[in-house]
């Protein structure tokens, strides 16, 4: 038998539940469906964990800090991994749990478990049952790629999602993968305790940066004891004893690295090879990504994409933006558009680094005349205050429109202090804005307006 919907939504994550209520809200017929973890990568397995367990090493970190302060602390830091777990399972449960009682209470909402499947274009079977609506919103988010790697099948390994389960202290963690959850991982378990070896494969680290933010990345992470491995050309991975070895082809160091344990963090694959997408003519790209317009709209009429299954953003909050460029679109009558989006992001080592727009490669390449400022943590008053003047910041403007082209702050409270400038390209405004606004003293923000007013000509 075949139920009726005016709308499905597949996956829980970011976009989902939030469509779901609006459309509900609307009046409309909706089922969403889940067939794992309700919330999605966000709630269980990235964002909300990570961020919990970087709080976790962060105080570590600064309990070991404590005589910089003049703060004694009587005996050794010990760091119990089994409460930093029950912690981080705590955070995790109560958002998991909120999003699985809000859509199983949600009125016009009814909620199916299972793995979904197209069947056609408007039609999709989950736990036995079809489904059938003139509107169907794909949420299926991702998971860790696996590389084709030499060995790598005969060792135990861990992804972003196992990790999770991670109740001890590994010996020797080593990282296969130089970008944003390697970094935070290395980071995280360095502070914990563990050895921690970073290999990339790239001449630097997070390579979609600019080179000095990597290497200023890089020596964060090394003053800190990080082992950074690059330009391992050809890995290939051992089991050893009770350990792994990975082999490097690296410019200089050791041939190989011999550890505990491994984490893969080498980049994510969109959930949408076993959906069934062929039988509705969903067309995907090379890579696995749901073909999408510039309103989330799929190759197939009355089909839409959203989240990370559509590579267009692979973010929390680019997920839930694209929720609200598809309610605006469907019941606002207000054309919001994925090309009106500025890229933004953050990298939660600590200090953490906040980014927007463009980066200053991109402006270089594009040849614009623009104007550039930068400014070191060690001349902002309120890092030296807190005793943490690792990073810098810098802004990129364009000289003719005055409008902000892109931004970096790597250092202290960056993650916050980039939507001051963020909200000033939003809205187009001049740079002068911000300039000639006075912020609050003592603040890392305040020092903003002094970096754009000593901008110099990008050469």
């Amino acid at each position: 038998m075949t139920a009726k919907y005016d709308a499905i939504i597949i996956g829980t994550g970011q976009s989902g539940p939030s469509l779901a209520a609006r459309l509900a809200a609307a009046g409309m017929k909706v089922a969403i469906t889940e067939r794992k973890l309700f919330g999605g990568t966000c709630v269980n397995t990235g964002c909300i964990p990570t961020k919990t367990l970087v709080a976790s090493a962060r105080a570590a970190y600064m309990a070991r800090r404590g005589d910089d302060f003049g703060v004694m602390i009587d005996g050794s830091i010990a760091v119990d991994m089994k409460k930093v777990k029950a912690r981080k399972d705590g955070v995790v449960r109560k958002s998991n749990q909120g999003v699985e009682n809000w859509l199983k209470n949600l009125e016009n909402c009814t909620v199916y478990e299972g793995h979904t499947r197209f069947e056609g274009p408007h039609a999709v079977s989950v736990a036995e049952e079809l489904l059938e609506a003139d509107k169907i919103f794909i949420n299926v988010g991702a998971r860790a790629f696996i590389p084709s790697m030499p060995g790598l099948e005969s060792v135990d390994y861990l992804i972003n999602s196992s990790v999770m389960e991670v109740d001890f202290l590994p010996e020797h963690l080593i990282i296969i993968g130089g970008s944003y959850v390697g970094l935070e991982f290395g980071q995280m378990y360095r502070r914990f305790g563990s050895e921690v070896t970073i290999v990339e494969m790239g001449p630097r680290l997070i390579q979609r940066d600019d080179e000095d933010i990597s290497e200023a990345v890089k020596k964060i992470l090394e003053n800190e004891g990080v082992n950074i491995r690059l330009n391992a050309e050809c890995i290939d991975v051992e089991k050893r004893d009770d350990g792994v070895v990975v082999q490097l082809d690296c410019e200089s160091g050791a041939r190989e690295a011999m550890g505990s344990h491994l984490l893969l963090a080498v980049g994510r694959r969109p959930n949408t090879d076993d959906l069934g997408l062929e039988e509705a003519g969903i067309e995907v790209n090379e890579r696995g990504y749901i073909v999408v317009d510039d309103q989330l709209q799929t190759s197939v009429s009355g089909v839409w994409a959203l989240g990370d299954c559509n590579g267009k953003g692979a973010f929390t909050h680019t997920s839930y933006n694209d929720y609200e460029i598809v309610a605006a679109n469907l019941l606002d009558n207000d054309p919001r558009r994925v090309s009106d989006r500025i890229l933004a992001y953050a990298l939660y080592i600590d200090p953490p680094l906040g980014r927007a727009g463009m980066t200053e490669a991109q402006v270089r390449q594009s040849g614009r005349k623009a104007l550039i400022g930068k400014r070191p943590m060690t001349r902002v008053s309120r890092a030296v205050e807190k005793g943490e003047t690792q990073g810098f910041m810098k802004i990129v403007v364009d000289a003719e429109t005055k409008e902000i082209l892109g931004a970096a702050i790597l250092g202290v409270g960056g993650d916050e202090i980039i939507h001051s400038i963020l909200d000033v390209m939003y809205a187009k405004a001049s740079y002068t804005v911000i300039q000639r606004a006075v912020h609050i003293h003592p603040t890392v923000t305040e020092l903003i307006p002094t970096m754009l007013g000593d901008l110099k000509p990008l050469e």
